[in-house]
């Protein structure tokens, strides 16, 4: 395995670690805020050293070149490959963007100490390909949600029951897998817990009402960091895509087509902003493993380019909802706000993150939204139209709710509700990467589709007859974004 110029890989998670206990002495909660936009901000140009280092270097994969936790557990923990690449310095981004954009008003209700440590461990997780590191790194990636709720005093029984069912659910599949050894048909004790645990992260249906209440009862800019990356579609990959059967993933993808139709349907008929786009993430990660358990090149380069999508595109609506909560408090959707005249910039940031989260054309998401729609489509013909429903509903829902916030009456207050500096930049570089990556979307695309190349060779080197997939053709209008093989 080559190893990248600088060890940037462990930097990662050494920066925001080391910012985490240096912010925890800190008093005053301007300067604690500076510090944390320092730390974070360090750690997102740390991911994007990483991921041009890696990019330049044109291999498969590559690991750290100080070898530091290889020494002392004797195996390569921290890698980077075509999958994880683009998935660092997007999560460092989103990190540094919620923390810079945190109003003064909303510094002593929104830990930066624990937002630092969550964004470590988060980019260990995605920098792990061992399963048992993924495990544990995810297992401790539930605990600052946790104490965040213990700190505010809120209700935290539902949080605690679904992320002890999660853990326990991939330690006793896992587990099985190993005692069951190389082979490629494992038993449903190993299979089943797997796919358990991931449909607890992801929210899937029956295991979904502990994210809306997590929304309710923790910081907004907590609930948007621990969902956004969506760390349950990054499970599905390293540990169940590779040595699953086809039975298990037509599976995961049935029941993420119904959460995703459900998850649509809710967030149409939500009266809090804040469940409203709880739901609206919930079908949108869902269409993810929808994409990700098709097993086909087309199927897997349109999910993965729809995971980036949509981690930017919910992102920057989260941000936006974020901001208007500071001036306005807990967002009603049973009556009309008309705060358009007073936030002109925000309205257009939430209608542009909205739209582009269901693949709005001329947005990052439209591409891998055409390639994910083909690829089901065509293996279901019947259930694949449930994915345009899916989409059809989150678009009326993000209408409805624009219309509720932004119009129908004229709202009047004594103090400026405009955006901050910092506020509009965070907003804006969201949505500029979102049109960018929508007009230019190549780069994009050719970088998901070398993923999924990558993650189909692994699935057909596992002991026993190939797995095998449809291989079929892309549409003729998207053939020119694909690159050729030789």
């Amino acid at each position: 395995m080559s190893d990248l110029h600088l060890p940037w890989l462990e930097i990662l998670v050494l920066v925001p670690l080391v910012g985490a206990f240096w912010i925890s002495r800190a008093d005053n909660p301007e300067q604690t805020r500076k510090q944390a936009v320092f730390f974070s901000g360090l750690t997102f140009l740390c991911a994007v050293g990483a991921w041009q280092d890696f990019d330049w270097m044109q291999v498969i994969q590559a690991d750290d070149c100080w070898h530091l936790l290889t020494a002392v557990l004797g195996r390569e923990i921290f890698v980077i490959d075509q999958l994880s690449a683009p998935l660092l310095p997007l999560v460092a981004l989103l990190f540094f963007l919620t923390t810079w954009a945190t109003l003064p008003n909303q510094t002593r209700r929104f830990s930066f100490g624990w937002t630092l440590l969550s964004e470590a461990i988060t980019l260990a997780t995605f920098s792990c390909k061992e399963p048992w590191g993924v495990i544990v790194l995810l297992a401790l990636g539930t605990l600052p949600p946790y104490f965040e709720l213990r700190e505010r005093r809120s209700p935290s029984r539902v949080y605690i029951a679904h992320m002890a069912l999660f853990v326990s659910m991939m330690v006793i599949g896992w587990t099985c897998v190993e005692l069951e050894g190389e082979q490629r048909i494992h038993s449903l004790w190993a299979t089943v817990p797997l796919i358990i645990a991931v449909f607890v992260r992801s929210g899937i249906v029956p295991f979904q009402c502990w994210m809306p209440d997590l929304f309710e009862q923790v910081s907004f800019g907590t609930a948007i960091l621990f969902v956004t990356p969506i760390a349950g579609a990054y499970l599905a990959v390293r540990l169940i895509l590779p040595i699953a059967p086809d039975w298990v993933l037509s599976a995961i993808g049935l029941q993420s087509l119904v959460t995703a139709v459900y998850a649509a349907g809710m967030a149409l008929i939500q009266t809090e902003a804040r469940r409203m786009s709880c739901y609206l993430f919930l079908s949108h990660s869902a269409l993810v493993l929808v994409g990700l358990e098709m097993v086909t090149p087309i199927g897997l380069t349109g999910a993965l380019c729809v995971w980036l999508s949509v981690a930017l595109a919910m992102g920057g609506f989260g941000l936006t909802l974020r901001s208007l909560e500071a001036r306005r408090g807990r967002l009603s959707l049973a009556r009309f706000q008309g705060l358009y005249e007073h936030t002109p910039n925000l309205a257009m940031c939430f209608l542009l993150t909205g739209l582009a989260s269901i693949g709005f054309p001329g947005t990052f998401g439209f591409v891998g939204t055409e390639l994910l729609v083909d690829s089901v489509v065509e293996a279901y013909p019947y259930i694949g139209v449930a994915v345009v429903l899916a989409a059809a509903l989150n678009g009326i829902a993000v209408v409805r709710a624009y219309f509720l916030l932004f119009t129908g009456t004229r709202y009047v207050s004594s103090i400026s509700l405009q955006l901050r500096a910092r506020e509009r930049y965070a907003v804006l570089a969201l949505a500029a990467l979102i049109l960018v990556g929508g007009l230019v979307p190549q780069p994009g695309v050719e970088s998901r589709y070398r993923a999924a190349e990558e993650l189909l060779s692994e699935r057909a080197q596992v002991p026993g007859p190939p797995l095998t997939y449809a291989n079929r053709q892309l549409p003729t209008s998207l053939r020119a974004t694909i690159p050729r093989e030789d």
